[in-house]
């Protein structure tokens, strides 16, 4: 499709990225920032949507690798979530290119606000390591495909949903779970990435200036992470929650 921008909107929208990525490597939902404003400029829709998963490929990238680094995540571990993951956003993906999200989109106020009020009173939230409530082959074989279908569907919160998935099911620390949470992000982001390119709905020159962005603000915020730990990571997913759920309240 035939779209451009001036120069003064890409670096807004680059400038917009790398705040998105920062609070995706803590505790996900830039899909809440760089969306809208993608909107704002007047980007179609499926366009947005396209663009947005060439931008946040590179920063759950980004995130993974710095998290892979400094060991907090061993994805040879994860495989089968990996693929599940993959698989999942797959399909996603292809269904809200055929059909408008409607169903989806009016149950995610409910699930963003159960988990932003289960983050804000749960004590010691992943903290120290819990009994698990599922076993490692439900959560990687059931629960990490099904987050993935939701990315492809719909997608912001996604890390969020990975992350505190594996703390609340798992019974996982929060720092290690969030570095899961990236690895697994990144194959649901190139899964959607790779139909949405054969769709045609990606603007490269967009999304490759916003992947700058992206990429800065993940390894700012993926280095916090590894630093701050809860003390950093639990407030943020409340404000995410609390800024994603007003949004779509407020339509």
């Amino acid at each position: 499709m035939d779209f451009s921008l001036t120069l003064e909107v890409i670096l807004m929208l680059t400038a917009v990225a790398a705040i998105a990525g920062f609070i995706d490597a803590i505790a996900g939902g830039g899909g809440l920032l760089t969306i809208p404003a993608m909107l704002l400029a007047n980007i179609p829709p499926v366009l947005t949507l396209g663009t947005n998963k060439l931008q946040a490929a590179s920063g759950a990238l980004a995130a993974s690798i710095t998290m892979i680094k400094k060991g907090v995540v061993s994805p040879s571990k994860m495989k089968l979530a990996i693929a599940g993951a993959f698989i999942g956003s797959v399909l996603g993906t292809i269904a809200v290119q055929m059909s408008p999200p409607d169903m989806l989109e009016k149950l995610i106020p409910f699930l963003i606000a159960a988990i932003g009020i289960y983050t804000l009173f749960a004590p010691s939230l992943g903290e120290v390591e819990a009994e698990p409530r599922v076993s490692e082959s439900t959560w990687q074989r059931v629960v990490a495909p099904l987050i993935g279908f939701y990315d492809g569907y719909v997608g912001p919160g996604t890390g969020m949903f990975f992350a505190l998935g594996n703390v609340a099911l798992r019974g996982r620390q929060i720092i290690a779970a969030t570095g899961a949470a990236k690895v697994l992000n990144l194959s649901t982001n190139i899964a959607s990435l790779i139909f949405f390119i054969i769709g045609g709905n990606v603007l490269w020159k967009v999304g490759l200036a916003m992947m700058v962005g992206q990429t800065i603000g993940a390894y700012a915020g993926s280095h916090m992470v590894v630093k701050g730990g809860s003390k950093i990571i639990r407030p943020v997913i409340v404000l995410v929650c609390l800024a994603m759920v007003t949004k779509y309240m407020m339509g």
